[in-house]
């Protein structure tokens, strides 16, 4: 008979062997994976609902740098020498970066993607939240009702004072048509002389050409200008410490936060498992509610407390106002339509 304590030693044993086997058949963990993102707030959200509890579990130090570029991640899978084990993306740059071979396939063994959005479905690209770029304003300096769609972005006389937009043809291209009377329906492809012209009727208008996504919210609480564009979670935060603005989703362009495994990457199973990690729809919520980016599991939006929901762009009445950015129209024309951008504003100077 065996005594108590080789029982208690037997049935531990037992108990364990699953988890050995499991951890068994996985690859050796590395000391370490680099994630490159955003920096500031954004990395700050990440650690403190994904990646803290993922290094507890794991043992694996993440360790993040800064900034995105598309140009590096290039040059690294070009010349096969990769650093980064993770790296975000620009919203418009999920279809690019498929098409050139910048990136590993998505792992659907690891990561499962079963419950999110049409938009989060590509087959390189991981995409756990989304954002919007949206116009925000001080309701002080319009008394009788602020702005409600482009076209009034475009009305100087109906909503006059000093206005900042970004110095890059995306969004701006959209939001100059959608003020011309083009329907979100019919918005793609876009008619770029259109839309030229109908940036032309602004240009003067705009007193701060932004070019760091922190700009225009800073811009409008300084009073520097009156009217903005910008990504949506840079005004929620302002927004949620009180500050006097408002977010208009009328006509909003939306993107996906986007991530990838950059190709020839080490590490691969490891960095899908990061990325698993902020597949959770609680997780998701949670780093909703801190940087205004909606989740992008169909399921998280009701982990949200009801009361920050309305500040985000899948919130349904919100969602239904806006248009998905077209990612392979700009992959296939943005090169082009980035020099006549930089040649528009030269002539303008």
């Amino acid at each position: 008979m065996r005594t108590r304590r080789e029982v208690l030693a037997a049935t531990a044993a037992a108990l364990a062997m699953p988890k050995v086997a499991f951890a068994e058949g996985e690859p050796p963990k590395p000391k370490q994976l680099i994630f490159n993102a955003s920096g500031g707030s954004q990395i700050a959200s990440l650690r403190e609902n994904y990646l803290n509890d993922f290094e507890k579990e794991t043992g694996i130090k993440i360790v993040d740098t800064s900034p995105v570029d598309f140009g590096k991640l290039r040059a690294m899978v070009e010349s096969g020498n990769v650093s980064w084990n993770i790296t975000e993306i620009g919203g418009q740059d999920g279809y690019r970066v498929t098409e050139m071979g910048l990136a590993e396939p998505i792992d659907a063994k690891i990561i499962d993607r079963s419950k999110f959005q049409p938009q989060a479905q590509m087959s390189h690209v991981f995409s756990p939240s989304c954002y919007s770029t949206v116009m925000c304003y001080r309701p002080d300096a319009f008394p009788k009702g602020g702005p409600k769609s482009w076209a009034d972005f475009w009305d100087v006389k109906a909503f006059p004072g000093p206005r900042s937009m970004r110095n890059h043809p995306v969004d701006n291209l959209e939001a100059a048509l959608i003020a011309d009377g083009v329907t979100l329906e019919a918005l793609y492809p876009l008619d770029v002389d259109r839309a030229f012209r109908k940036l032309d009727a602004i240009h003067k208008h705009v007193n701060v050409w932004w070019s760091t996504g922190q700009q225009p919210a800073q811009l409008l609480v300084d009073k520097e200008v009156v009217l903005a564009t910008g990504w949506n979670g840079r005004f929620y935060d302002l927004i949620r410490k009180e500050a006097p603005l408002v977010m208009e989703w009328n006509g909003g362009i939306l993107k996906q936060g986007s991530w990838v495994v950059p190709k020839g990457a080490k590490d691969q199973y490891w960095a899908m498992k990061t990325l698993a990690a902020m597949a959770d729809p609680k997780r998701q919520a949670a780093n909703a509610e801190i940087l205004g980016y909606s989740g992008m599991h169909l399921d998280s939006n009701q982990y949200v407390a009801e009361k920050i929901r309305p500040l985000l762009p899948l919130y349904p009445d919100n969602l239904k106002k806006q248009v998905w950015l077209d990612q392979k129209w700009w992959t296939v024309n943005g090169a082009q339509i980035g020099e006549r951008w930089n040649k528009w504003m030269l002539s303008k100077a």
